[in-house]
């Protein structure tokens, strides 16, 4: 009795252990799983409603940018046949035309407009003026405006982003990262440079904070990516720069004092830029008259210098590399240098429409070939990328992404002389910036 009551006891005690090992295995076998299952867990941003909007505003603004450029390029081949004397009758229509078009279809506003709506807006870009934004500026730069399409792009993009995140619902810094989305989407399609247009659709909203709006960062990544896919495929680009720089070599750490020195001149021409048109803007303002008038004597203003020195015609896309093929006297580079200031000034306050940050990059690559005929023994290649990120860096306030955008679109394989360069423009310009709206609004 006693020996099978121990017996029973015993097999309980060992069902008991066999169980409890059961568990523990059973336990252990789901631990494992677990750490093995999280890796593979995606974000909880990928297929979300988020991600999916980022990456339809970046579809959206590739297309739009794509269908623009196809315009653009269309219009420009065909203004191209007015040569000579023609340009000046030409430009005088065109600025006549584009002024008709803003006083009719409405005021699509300028880059300060965008800023100032991200900024104290909440972020609402209102695209009811983009017809007219779109017919204008194809007029102002295909006809050969020394304004750029960045800024139209930017403002017809950014504007699609908002209408989208208005569709959805979207409030607060929601609906602002959206905007944001669309005007990177925009500076990629031009650009080339996904991680480059980003920066500066963020850099540019404010001349000191460079990541103040921080939150929108991913959502301009990710539109900035999609809209690079589709623009590249509308327009069949490869990868790699538009420009044809030469190699650049380092040839030690004397180089970046160089970068230092360029990027000072390049700062004082930034200078000069911004005080030229100044001047204009106080004269062009002096009288209430209409838009149409105005960007007609722009237009004819333009032709003139245009027909004089052909090389200032356009916003400086193709002209830079037509800069580096050709050899130019150091006079007749002066006298581009002084022109294509003046063309751009006149542009962009006599109401002409576009961007100015490739004419400036054309302004910049100028000056560095000036500063190499009048110093035979300096670098080409570094004095003329210093000098566009400078001069840049100094009248936009954007030094990251300046430094990005040269680097993709010059080849230029040394990151960290053009960086200094654009540091040196960014410390070195004025106070008060060009863009006024990327101050705050107390200021």
């Amino acid at each position: 009795m006693f020996t099978f009551a121990a017996h029973s006891t015993y097999q309980s005690l060992i069902h008991q252990s066999s169980i409890k090992l059961k568990l523990r295995q059973r336990r252990k076998i789901v631990r494992y799983l677990n750490i093995l299952d999280k890796p593979i867990q995606p974000s909880p941003l990928v297929f979300s409603r988020t991600f999916l909007l980022w990456a339809l505003v970046g579809l959206v603004g590739g297309i739009i940018a794509g269908l623009y450029w196809i315009g653009l390029d269309f219009l420009m081949h065909f203004f191209g046949y007015f040569k000579g004397w023609q340009v000046i009758p030409l430009m005088a229509t065109t600025g006549l035309l584009a002024g008709l078009v803003i006083h009719f279809i409405g005021d699509p506003g300028e880059l300060n407009l965008i800023v100032n709506n991200i900024r104290f807006n909440k972020g609402k870009l209102d695209p009811k003026n983009n017809p007219s934004m779109i017919v204008s500026s194809l007029l102002c730069v295909a006809s050969g405006g020394s304004l750029g399409p960045e800024a139209p792009l930017v403002q017809v993009t950014g504007s699609t982003g908002s209408w989208i995140g208005k569709l959805f619902r979207l409030k607060g810094e929601e609906l602002r990262s959206l905007s944001i989305a669309g005007m990177a989407s925009g500076f990629t399609a031009l650009f080339g440079a996904p991680l480059g247009g980003s920066l500066f659709a963020l850099e540019v909203l404010h001349y000191e904070y460079a990541a103040l709006y921080y939150k929108a960062i991913i959502p301009a990544f990710v539109a900035s990516c999609f809209s690079y896919l589709i623009f590249a495929l509308i327009m069949h680009l490869g990868v790699g720069p538009i420009w044809n720089f030469s190699a650049y070599t380092f040839s030690g750490i004397f180089d970046f004092g160089y970068a230092e020195l360029f990027a000072i001149v390049g700062a004082a021409i930034g200078w000069v830029f911004i005080l030229v048109t100044k001047f204009l803007k106080n004269n062009f303002e002096k009288k209430p008259i209409p838009i149409y008038i105005k960007t007609g004597i722009g237009g004819l203003l333009l032709g003139i210098i245009a027909y004089y020195l052909p090389l200032t015609r356009y916003f400086g896309h193709h002209e830079i590399n037509e800069l580096i093929s050709e050899k130019f006297t150091l006079q007749l580079l002066m006298a581009i240098l002084i022109f294509k200031i003046i063309a751009i000034a006149i542009s962009v306050t006599s109401g002409w429409r576009g961007g100015f940050i490739i004419p400036l990059f054309f302004v910049g690559a100028t000056l560095g070939l000036i500063i190499h005929q009048l110093f035979p023994g300096t670098n080409l290649l570094l004095a003329m990328v210093s000098c566009m990120a400078a001069v840049n860096a100094c009248v936009t306030r954007t030094p990251m992404s300046t430094t990005i955008l040269l680097a993709t679109l010059t080849g230029f394989g040394q990151f960290i002389p053009i960086f200094f360069a654009s540091l040196t423009g960014y410390f070195l310009a004025p106070k008060i910036p060009f863009i006024t709206s990327q101050m705050a609004q107390e200021e």
